[in-house]
This record gives structure tokens, C-alpha cells and sequence, in this order.
């Protein structure tokens, strides 16, 4: 029977963190462990380097894979911004485990990702961690589905408290500061995974009557520009707002589906608008044919979302979850709920289980309709089975 474990650990001195955050989740495996998945925030990337080694040093033959973030979740907790580490401890009779580290070379005019390995038949997930600054995340990952038959990955965009120079992934024993490191995961023992886009939809579903690469220039035979227009000024004052703070847009995944409900749409943000072209620029490539449908979040909807999410993943999956891995992105926690502990507590209560580790991360990757994307605002979930 597989066995879960995590803590987390706060204070200046992260050594001595990663030291009591490793001892206390592996502790209550009563197991030896198979898998440790490790995150760590500091100040200091040198100490952050420090943390990540030690935690490796204590995890004896167990497979380890970890990042620095600038904020990590365990125990039941999340942790923003201040010094803490954060261990996720398993015991995985039924899972096979495939560490990979992966490169970026120049192949010809374009850069070539090497180090990926072939999924094996009975592969049902990677896990994948990425240096953002030093790695194509959004172009491997859109392609990521086809290349590696339907296999879904989820994981997150690490970062650290000084940007781009703070960065560290950990893998094996090694400290690794560029690329993207993972872990095919196989066997009975993966659950699956979740995602949940935290917005609700608004106004009805259009069709793309005319597009150019991300800029929408109508909707259903009309200009895109005056469509939205036309439904921001017909919503209540209160959503006018929220459209007005940030507005999504959602693209259909499944074009024969008879509706289209919200966990049916890829949410992407509105990142310009021009009135006299009448077009809307959007953050991915549209398609002339493709449904699209405006989107707003909030506190109150990103939460709702969550726990849909969830009981729904609960349900078609019966309930097996055990444990699970969460990447939260690092503008949900208290800049948008009133605690940091608000995702990992949903995950907990949602699917039964306590033991709960990942981080706050800068994109955070799972599949949507079968299709592997990098999100923003989202919480992905990969979850196992005792």
C-alpha cells in the first residue's frame, strides 16, 4: 500500500528548515520513501541551493525532484515570501518512477528540447518543473500532447525571490539552473490530475467569423470589438467591474460538443483592445471556426471553480485520491483569497486526503479537454492512490 507524508518548515536559517521538513515527512511514511517532491523559498538563492542539496543528502535512495518558488504549500499551509521549505514524501509500491532532465540545443534556424524520454504504455502522467527564463515552457508544452501520445503533464514554472538569477531546480542529487527537470510517472498508483481555471463565464458563445494569429477581428459575422462592447454594457454594474480589472476569454476545446460549459473552454487572458479595427488581441492563437466565450474572475468564482473542480475530479475518479501535488499560481494565495492556505485546504477537504505538497508557482502546467497548456491564475492538481 503506497504511503504519504509532508511538512513544511519556516525560518532565516533554511538548512536547518529543509533539515526538520525532510525528517518529519518521511517519519510518517513509516516506509522507506520512493519519491520526494521538494520546494523551497528563500531570499538567498545560495541558501536556496544549500536547502535543495541537504533535503536531497537526507532522502536516501529515494527519487527526488524540487525548485525554488516564491512560495510553497505543505502541512495543510502555504507559505508566501518568507523563508520556508516545504516536503512531499511518498512510499509508491504500484508507481513507476523515470526521472528526465531536459536541454535546449540549437538544431538548424530553431532550438531543439532533448532529454525526453518515450512514454511507456503504462505512463499515466509527467511531472515537469521549469526554469521559465531559460526554457521554450509554452511552445513544449502546446506540443507536448502529440508528441508524447495524449500523455498529460502537470507541474508549474519555478521562480525565486531575486527573478531570473534565483532560479534553481533540483534533480537527483544535482542542482540545476536552466531547462526543466520531471518524472514519468506509470502504474495504478497515479489517480490523475485537475485543473481548475477559476473563471465563470459571461455572455453567450460566439463564433470566430475572422482571426489572425491571437487577434480576434470578428464575432459571428460582426466586430469583435463591438460584440464585447455590446455585452460589458449589458451586465450588471458589479461585472462591468470585474470586466473592466481583467478580462478572459475562453476557447472551446471540443468544436462538435452540443454546449460548451465552463470546464469545456482553455481560459486565456484580453491583452488589448482596438476600437478602430474593432479587434481584441488575446494571449493564444485563434482559430476562424473556433467558439470562444468572454470570461470574468473573482475571489468568489475562482473559489466556486476550485471546489467544482474538484468534486468533480472526486467523483469520476471514485474517490481514490490519497494524496496529492498542487501547483497554485503565485497570484492566487493572499493576492487574491484572504490566506495563503485557501487551495491546499480546498484540495484536502474536496478530495479527503491530508497530504498535500507544491508550490506558488509563475505558470502553472496541466492538461484542459486532453490537451497539455501553461495556464495563469490556475491550480493544477496530480493526485494518487494508496
Amino acid at each position: 500500500m503506497a504511503r504519504f507524508g509532508d511538512a513544511l518548515a519556516t525560518g532565516a536559517d533554511l538548512v536547518s528548515a529543509a533539515e526538520r521538513a525532510v525528517l518529519e515527512a518521511t517519519r510518517s511514511l513509516d516506509a522507506y520513501a520512493d519519491l520526494i517532491c521538494f520546494f523551497v523559498c528563500g531570499a538567498d538563492p545560495d541558501e536556496v541551493t544549500l536547502a535543495g542539496q541537504r533535503v536531497m543528502a537526507l532522502a536516501g535512495d529515494a527519487v527526488t525532484l524540487g525548485c525554488s518558488a516564491t512560495g510553497v504549500v505543505g502541512a495543510g499551509r502555504g507559505m508566501e515570501e518568507q523563508g520556508a521549505v516545504s516536503v512531499w514524501a511518498a512510499h509508491l509500491p504500484d508507481v513507476t518512477l523515470a526521472p528526465f532532465r531536459l536541454d535546449v540545443i540549437p538544431e538548424g534556424d530553431h532550438l531543439a528540447v532533448v532529454g525526453m524520454h518515450e512514454p511507456d504504455s503504462d505512463d499515466r502522467a509527467a511531472l515537469l518543473l521549469v526554469n521559465p527564463y531559460e526554457f521554450p515552457a509554452q511552445s513544449f508544452v502546446e506540443r507536448s500532447t502529440d508528441a508524447l501520445d495524449g500523455l498529460p503533464i502537470v507541474g508549474g514554472l519555478a521562480d525565486g525571490m531575486r527573478g531570473q538569477d534565483s532560479v534553481r531546480l533540483f534533480c537527483g542529487g544535482e542542482v540545476v539552473d536552466a531547462g526543466a527537470v520531471g518524472l514519468m510517472l506509470g502504474g495504478s498508483g497515479v489517480v490523475g490530475t485537475m485543473v481548475s481555471q477559476g473563471c465563470r463565464p459571461i455572455g453567450r458563445a460566439m463564433v470566430v467569423t475572422k482571426a489572425e494569429g491571437n487577434v480576434i477581428l470578428e464575432l459571428a459575422g460582426d466586430s469583435a470589438y463591438e460584440r464585447l462592447e455590446s455585452l460589458v454594457n449589458s451586465l450588471p454594474p458589479e461585472e462591468q467591474e470585474l470586466a473592466a480589472n481583467g478580462l478572459h476569454i475562453g476557447i472551446a476545446m471540443d468544436e462538435y460538443a452540443d454546449d460548451h460549459e465552463h470546464g469545456d473552454f482553455l481560459v486565456r487572458s484580453v491583452v488589448g483592445a482596438d476600437p478602430e479595427a474593432g479587434s481584441l488581441t488575446i494571449g493564444d492563437m485563434v482559430d476562424v471556426g473556433q467558439t470562444v466565450r468572454f470570461q470574468v474572475r473573482d475571489y468568489d468564482s475562482a473559489a466556486a471553480d476550485l471546489v467544482d473542480r474538484l468534486q468533480v475530479f472526486n467523483e469520476e475518479t471514485g474517490g481514490r485520491s490519497a494524496a496529492a501535488l498542487l501547483f497554485s499560481c503565485n497570484s492566487r494565495g493572499t493576492a487574491m483569497f484572504a490566506t495563503s492556505d485557501h487551495d491546499v485546504r480546498l484540495v484536502q477537504q474536496n478530495l479527503g486526503i491530508q497530504s498535500v505538497g507544491g508550490f506558488f508557482a509563475a505558470g502553472e502546467i496541466g492538461p484542459v479537454a486532453g490537451r497539455n497548456h501553461v495556464h495563469s491564475l490556475t491550480a493544477c492538481v496530480l493526485a494518487f492512490e494508496n
